[in-house]
């Protein structure tokens, strides 16, 4: 059973560069069981395309494919990119390699063989490599990355509002019901005011966004969230 890291993983995408078919697929196919989306590539050329198409959170790639290297593909990338988060996989120890990789910001380099104790590993690594107060769970499979101001159920995102993202992380943050006032006072602009049918509607078009019956309402005080599975990342 995954633990409650590396739940959250279906929340990220992925892209996986390795030039060996059978290890490719053999690890490709334990990603897509933990990953939104994932992507794969057999070399650095067709991985930088996909790189550029997709913009994984997440690359994992070997550091030798045939006449090119893994580390000058991430090299590129660091060059304009230093948010991706990145493993490399290698059956080289070679202190070489070792301190060019140092220098790309990894999140784990992983000598191979590539084993479900070390991958998972260095997944549990990628998933607490970010701000904690960033990503929270609602509920199972189902996050919110106020960075992105994004909900996702691990197959839709839903783009959020200034307004929605700020009283969603308040909502998850304080754990508790949130006020009429608070939601005034915090969320609303000093040059308009929260009227009635304005809130009404605010609720109605972020519920939209949420797990069902995920915000509650208490009549004449606020809002508070039925989910006792949040938790800071």
């Amino acid at each position: 059973m995954k633990n409650n890291s590396l739940s959250k993983l279906c929340a990220f995408t992925v892209l996986y560069v390795e030039d060996e078919d059978g290890i490719r697929n053999n690890i490709e196919e334990i990603l897509k069981h933990l990953f939104k989306e994932v992507y794969s590539a057999k070399n650095c050329s067709e991985a930088s395309i996909k790189y550029l198409q997709f913009k994984p959170d997440l690359i994992i790639t070997d550091i030798r494919m045939g006449n090119e290297t893994g580390i000058d593909f991430i090299k590129k990338i660091r060059q304009t990119d230093s948010k991706t988060r990145v493993i490399i996989t290698s059956a080289y120890t070679d202190l070489e390699y070792l301190l060019k990789a140092t220098e790309l910001h990894l999140v784990k380099y992983i000598v191979k063989p590539i084993t479900n104790d070390n991958l998972m590993e260095a997944l549990e690594l990628f998933v607490k490599s970010f701000d904690d107060n960033k990503i929270y769970t609602l509920t199972q499979n189902w996050f919110f990355d106020y960075t992105k101001s994004t909900v996702s159920n691990g197959n839709e995102d839903f783009l959020l509002t200034k307004k929605e993202a700020m009283f969603l992380k308040l909502l998850v943050s304080k754990n508790r019901i949130i006020t009429y006032e608070e939601l005034e006072n915090s969320i609303w602009d000093d040059d308009s005011v929260m009227t009635a049918n304005a809130m009404r509607l605010f609720i109605k078009n972020l519920r939209k966004k949420l797990p069902e019956n995920f915000l509650k309402n208490v009549q004449g005080i606020g809002y508070y969230h039925d989910s006792k599975a949040i938790q800071d990342l």
